[in-house]
């Protein structure tokens, strides 16, 4: 069975060693130790899995919190059925959070928009009063 270093899997994954820490911390990695006092980490071929699966998770959006319950529901032997309900479970809130962020920002975009002209046509004014004053 192939096993990685915490180098190994921080320069695949182009990630920090204190970020793979951090998610050792959280129980989403869980390496094996070994050497002196057991300070080296091993990590497995799951552990690779795992952290690859973390990290899509991220790109989704979705908390470390929320990526770690789904990757251990994998992980478990229950019934996937329990799995993918839980799985989209997670995914339908955080859709109607980045749609409801996504409303926001339009709300925004449009606001900026109406400033935009409102002062385009301020500065159409200015430059033609000016243009006549001098004309």
């Amino acid at each position: 069975m192939a096993t990685y270093t915490i180098s190994d899997l921080a320069r695949e994954f182009d990630l920090t060693t204190r970020a793979m820490r951090f998610y050792e911390d959280m129980g989403l990695l869980c390496p094996e130790r070994s050497g002196p006092g057991g300070r080296t980490r091993v990590y497995s071929s799951r552990d690779r899995a795992r952290l690859r699966l973390t990290l899509r998770a991220k790109r989704l959006g979705l908390s470390l919190t929320e990526a770690k319950e789904i990757i251990d529901l994998y992980d478990s032997p229950r019934d996937t059925g329990v799995q993918l309900h839980r799985f989209l479970e997670v995914l339908g809130t955080h859709r109607k959070q980045l749609e409801a962020q996504m409303t926001d920002l339009q709300a925004n975009l449009d606001e900026v928009r109406e400033h935009e002209r409102e002062a385009r046509e301020l500065l159409r004014k200015i430059d033609l009063a000016s243009a006549q004053s001098h004309g």
